[in-house]
């Protein structure tokens, strides 16, 4: 039984000369190996999508099948796989290479067609007369590696986007592995057409510990610290935290989700804000970090004018 009930927390308060202009709800939930160590809000275990917090749980299978041996996958290419990427040349030329390594067709892929995220490759794209393809979607990475899969088992390729697809009922069967998943929780498509499983926000948490600090999983690990810019890339959150930390993993998911690994310490926490703001959800995601001392992340919370004025603060209630 799903229970609506929930109460959030009040995350993010936007000052703008002593008045308050904005405020975001959500909730925050953070673990450690074996307890859930701090909330802020109380989410009475309702299930959210994961989205793309999923594809690094998703890649797991890439190790399992052993699929990064098979084809002499390097660390960009695993990154790719679990990436959201901004649709930059990098990006897209690593998905290009990985789809030729595995030699399966660009019309393969099912995820479909968006502009890029990077606001660079977008002006780039229109000063050269060119349109979007669908190398350029976010997800193309992690439909790859689906493709991959697909290939390695013989299953077939042209319904790997299928809730009944051998593919994704293994994806199932992991998520619900890594995440300690003991019942049905609600399940529908993501926005690039494959199956997205919900859950409490603590299993996603237990999840990505469950992931990243399992040396089988070691490579998947490594290409997240190696590479932030695979995993994001321009002015993206979890680009900016990795890069900016030494051992956290981060991964943002639609819907307002950034989950954080502290692979050292082996603890981690997920924020969810409701309204699903980016600018709040990166707000809450680095002050939390700094908090807790797991680094030290420069980020203003000014707000200024377009002449660089300040006229008032962004505060976060984490007490």
């Amino acid at each position: 039984m799903i229970n609506k009930h929930t109460e959030p927390a009040k995350l993010v308060i936007y000052n703008r000369d002593g008045l308050i202009e904005r405020e975001h709800f959500g909730y925050v939930v953070r673990c450690d190996r074996i307890n859930t160590v701090e909330t802020i809000g109380d989410d009475k275990n309702y299930p959210f999508y994961l989205r793309s917090c999923a594809k690094p749980l998703q890649a797991a299978l890439m190790f399992d099948y052993e699929l990064d041996k098979k084809y002499n996958m390097t660390e960009e290419e695993i990154a790719i796989c679990a990436s959201s990427h901004a649709g930059e040349k990098i990006h897209v030329e690593i998905v290009k290479n990985l789809l030729n390594k595995f030699g399966i067709s660009i019309n393969k892929l099912k995820c479909g067609v968006h502009e890029p995220i990077s606001k660079t490759a977008q002006d780039e794209i229109l000063l050269n007369n060119e349109e979007p393809t669908v190398l350029h979607n976010n997800c193309s990475g992690k439909h790859t590696m689906m493709l991959g899969l697909c290939k390695l088992n013989d299953w077939d390729m042209d319904n790997y986007d299928s809730i009944n697809h051998p593919l994704q009922k293994q994806i199932k069967n992991k998520i619900y592995e890594l995440c300690e998943i003991k019942t049905e929780y609600p399940m529908t498509k993501d926005g690039c057409g494959v199956p997205i499983h919900s859950m409490p926000l603590k299993n996603m948490v237990r999840g990505y510990l469950n992931l990243f600090c399992n040396p089988k999983y070691e490579r998947l690990k490594n290409a997240f610290l190696k590479y932030p810019y695979i995993i994001g890339g321009e002015n993206r959150t979890d680009t900016k935290i990795i890069q900016n930390s030494e051992g956290l993993i981060a991964k943002v998911g639609a819907g307002g989700l950034c989950i954080v690994v502290n692979t050292e310490l082996e603890e981690a926490f997920v924020v969810k804000i409701c309204d699903t703001d980016m600018s709040a959800r990166e707000f809450v995601t680095i002050d939390l970090i700094n908090n807790l001392r797991w680094a030290d992340i420069k980020v203003s919370h000014n707000i200024e004018t377009n002449n660089h004025d300040i006229i008032g603060y962004v505060e976060t209630l984490l007490k």
